[in-house]
């Protein structure tokens, strides 16, 4: 989301799906950058396509739809009007899988507009790393971690084998008994 132009960017659909799933990632921040949300390994390995979006701020995104809720509620004879984070992410399929440098309740601020399962990550804390690459693992907003979320969202819409979602988790070495990194 651009906030000076008010609207969203596409990053580019990177994959085609072989299979009939599909997620939407949202990167805030150097998430991309620094290595991507694992797309191509969801197409290579899982057959899963994912839309890549860009959102450079989420707050702005936030501003906006709750300046359309204004508008909605103010003008009641009229046309409602649709928040463009709904507009944009309303008419894909699977998971929406929100990632950010930042505190996972950054991304959450537009969860409430977003018309398809929610999954924010964010990395909610400092000091615990050496380097962002150790940090983006400790927190899971890591590349394996983000492709695991894409996984247990599909499987959680019962569009996915839940096994799949375990065998990644197991794959990467994700850490399910260890301590909840944002709690």
């Amino acid at each position: 989301f651009d906030p000076g132009s008010g609207t969203w960017s596409d990053a580019g659909t990177l994959v085609q799906p072989r299979a009939d799933h599909t997620a939407t990632a949202l990167e805030g921040g150097d998430i991309i950058v620094a290595g991507g949300l694992g797309e191509f390994t969801l197409a290579e390995r899982y057959e899963i396509g994912v839309d890549l979006l860009s959102a450079p701020s989420f707050k702005a995104a936030r501003e906006e739809a709750l300046a359309v809720e204004r508008w909605n509620r103010l003008h009641p004879e009229d046309e409602p009007r649709v928040p463009m984070v709904t507009e944009r992410l309303g008419g894909g399929r699977g998971p929406v899988v929100a990632v950010t440098d930042y505190m996972t309740m950054v991304p959450d601020q537009i969860s409430r507009w977003v018309p398809r399962r929610f999954i924010p990550l964010g990395t909610d804390g400092f000091g615990r790393s050496d380097t962002r690459e150790s940090l983006r693992r400790f927190f899971e907003t890591d590349t394996h971690s983000v492709i695991a979320a894409v996984l247990s969202g599909l499987a959680a819409e019962g569009s996915l084998d839940p096994a799949i979602a375990d065998d990644a988790i197991t794959h990467y070495d994700l850490r399910r008994h260890h301590f909840d990194p944002t709690g």
